[in-house]
Parts: C-alpha cells; sequence; structure tokens
C-alpha cells in the first residue's frame, strides 16, 4: 500500500538502486580520491559508505531520523577522514538527498532547523579535517582537484541547500494540489445542492399543484359523480407515494456513509412519460403524448426531458385553463426536440424567483446540455415550450 510521500515498492527499490550507487561511488572516491589517498584500513570504508547510504532506503517512510542519522554518520566520517579529498561532497549527497525528504515532510520553522543543522555539519567537519591533516594545494602538487576546504566546502554547502530548496519547492506544490483538490470538492457539493434544489422543487412543485387539483374536483364531485371522486383520490395517492419515493432518493445523497439507506426508485426519464401523462389526465384536460424515439436517450437526458414535461404540464394545470394539451417528443440525429402546447389562455407567469424554478429552471436544465429553449403564446391562441437538447447518438441505451 502506498504510503505518505510516495512510499511504496517502487519508490523502495529506487531508493534502495540509488544507495547502492552512491555506496559504491563514495567507496571508490574514499579508496582512489583526486587529492591524498585514504590512508586507514580499507576494512573501514565500505562500512562507514553502508551507514551514509543505506539508510536513504526508508527515507520516504522516516524522512526526520533518516536525515538525522545520515547527517551524523557523514559528519563522523568526515571528521575521522574517511572521505575522498577534493570530492568530499560525495560522501555529502546522501545527506542532501535526505534533507530533500525531510523539507518535504516537514513545516516551516523545522525544515529550517533542519537547514542549519545541515549546513552547519559540513561546515564544521571539512575545514577541521584540512586543519587537522594539513592538506593543501602545496603539500598535495599532484593532486587532480584544487584542495582547498573553502572549496570542499562551498560545493558540499550548495548541493544540501539545493536539495533543502527543492524539498520546499515540492511541499508547496503538494499544498497547491491539495487546496485546488478541495476547492474542486467544494465546486462539486455545491452543483450537487443546487441540482438537488432543483430536483426538489420539480417534485414538490408538480405534486402538490396535481394533487390541489385532484383534490379540488374530488371535493366539489364527492357527491354528484362518485367514480370520478374515487379516481381522483387515487391519484392523489400515486403522486404523493411518487413523490416521497423521489424525495427520499434525492435526500440519500445528503446521508453519511454509515447512514441506513432508504428505499430507492430508479430517477424517471423519458420512458416515464406516458405514466405521468396518464396521471395528469382528466375530465377537465385531455393530454396527447406523442413519444418517438425517447425511450432510447441516455438516463441523465431523459431526467431532463422527463422534467421539462412535467414542469410544462403542471403550468397547464395551474395557470392556463386550458382543456386539450399536446405533448411531442422526438429524439433523432444527435437531438432531442420537446413540445408542449394548450388551448388555454395563451399566457403564462414566468415566475421570476430563484434558479430551479418555472420556465427559469427549465431554461437551465436545457443550457446544461447547450440546447435551446422558447416559450410564449401561441398566435391561435394557448401557450407553447419547445426545446431542443443535443446529445450523443452512441450513448443512446439500448
Amino acid at each position: 500500500m502506498t504510503r505518505a510521500y510516495g512510499f511504496g515498492v517502487r519508490g523502495t527499490l529506487v531508493d534502495a538502486a540509488v544507495a547502492v550507487v552512491l555506496a559504491y561511488q563514495i567507496v571508490v572516491a574514499t579508496l582512489d580520491p583526486p587529492g591524498p589517498a585514504f590512508t586507514g584500513p580499507a576494512a573501514l570504508v565500505w562500512p562507514a559508505a553502508a551507514a551514509v547510504a543505506v539508510p536513504l532506503v526508508v527515507r520516504r517512510r522516516w524522512p526526520l531520523p533518516v536525515f538525522a542519522v545520515v547527517a551524523a554518520v557523514a559528519a563522523l566520517a568526515t571528521a575521522a577522514g574517511v572521505v575522498g579529498f577534493g570530492v568530499i561532497f560525495l560522501s555529502w549527497v546522501p545527506v542532501a538527498i535526505a534533507l530533500y525528504s525531510a523539507a518535504a515532510a516537514t513545516g516551516r520553522v523545522p525544515a529550517a532547523f533542519l537547514l542549519l543543522a545541515g549546513l552547519v555539519a559540513p561546515g564544521v567537519t571539512i575545514p577541521w579535517l584540512y586543519l587537522r591533516t594539513g592538506v593543501t594545494p602545496a603539500t598535495a602538487p599532484q593532486s587532480e582537484a584544487p584542495l582547498w576546504w573553502q572549496v570542499e566546502t562551498g560545493i558540499t554547502v550548495v548541493v544540501i541547500a539545493a536539495a533543502w530548496t527543492a524539498g520546499r519547492l515540492i511541499r508547496w506544490r503538494r499544498a497547491l494540489q491539495a487546496e485546488a483538490a478541495r476547492r474542486l470538492a467544494r465546486d462539486a457539493v455545491a452543483d450537487e445542492r443546487l441540482r438537488i434544489a432543483r430536483e426538489l422543487h420539480d417534485i414538490v412543485g408538480h405534486s402538490l399543484s396535481l394533487i390541489t387539483v385532484k383534490a379540488t374536483i374530488a371535493n366539489h364531485l364527492a357527491e354528484e359523480r362518485p367514480a370520478e371522486t374515487r379516481a381522483a383520490l387515487q391519484t392523489i395517492e400515486k403522486t404523493s407515494r411518487s413523490a416521497l419515493a423521489e424525495i427520499r432518493r434525492l435526500l440519500d445523497v445528503m446521508r453519511a456513509d454509515d447512514d441506513p439507506a432508504a428505499e430507492l426508485t430508479p430517477a424517471p426519464g423519458a420512458a416515464d412519460l406516458p405514466e405521468l401523462v396518464g396521471r395528469l389526465r382528466s375530465a377537465e384536460l385531455h393530454i396527447d403524448l406523442e413519444d418517438d424515439g425517447a425511450g432510447r436517450l441516455p438516463p441523465a437526458v431523459g431526467l431532463t426531458v422527463y422534467r421539462i414535461v412535467q414542469e410544462s404540464l403542471t403550468n397547464v394545470i395551474k395557470h392556463a385553463g386550458a382543456s386539450r394539451c399536446r405533448v411531442t417528443v422526438r429524439a433523432a440525429g444527435g437531438e432531442v426536440h420537446i413540445e408542449v402546447t394548450d388551448d388555454g389562455r395563451g399566457r403564462q407567469p414566468s415566475r421570476r424567483r430563484r434558479g430551479g424554478q418555472g420556465l427559469i429552471g427549465m431554461r437551465e436544465r436545457v443550457s446544461m446540455y447547450g440546447g435551446r429553449l422558447s416559450t410564449g403564446a401561441r398566435p391561435e391562441g394557448g401557450f407553447r415550450v419547445a426545446a431542443v437538447i443535443p446529445y450523443t447518438p452512441a450513448e443512446e441505451t439500448a
């Protein structure tokens, strides 16, 4: 399993390979340096090189302890002279790598202390080694590299400071990426809340409007026409159950993962238009439905079509005073055409309220797909709602 700071099998293998290469290079540089050769036992060089390089294998998991160990070993090896004169910085490359990981894993203040420790250690031990051994360009004229402690210390300090800077830059980039991810998550939550609010308005507005109309009919015809009264009550019961199921489904989106899920029902789609029209038909309002290919629409587009037709018919019942209404849905050539017309008064309120309500809610739904919506009174009387929504034909459901 991948852990913080990229720890994993692949990272461990890479670090192990780097540690082996560095250990070998340190041994070679110590036994055959550009300057005076190491005069101590060769058997001491290998353990020293391994001690400074091998801890890098676990630098991703324990960056701070690894830096402490590697820096201490490098400082001891330098002070003892188990390094290659002229290329002493090679013994401090593992320290730079460990400091990179530690700087990327810690906050600003701890990272500053780590940088101070990483600079002080070579800044003290390298000059001490040169002063203790008395090595100068004059005492080693055959040296392949300039033997100045200032040069050796400067190169080592630059390498360590560059590694620390890279680690801080990586931490800064990770913080930016994390903030961007949080911002995207907040935007997604806000969009989902708007979608849920729109869905709830459509469900509640349509269902309560239909229930109100049917209840009024049942109240007026309870004694004279009991058959129609019973049909109205059945419609009220069916509509209220359907509305409750849809509201339960939407609200379940907002539940925590460990909450028991509510009983879910599939989201409505274009295939449910006949059932919707059947619920809304009555003796006062005759509704004709023409459906050509709408049942093969993608689920998201089908839901949008259903909500547009639902909202249009709700407006007809509430405001138009119509006796006939025609619903046409045709899907072909990557576009679905929706048209709802009635023979009512020819004027419906625009209801310029918050988004997701009435005609404005329809326009928002259509605009999400780059479609077009037109509404207005018909010259011959009544009102017309027409929408065109593009979609990808390859996404049609079988």
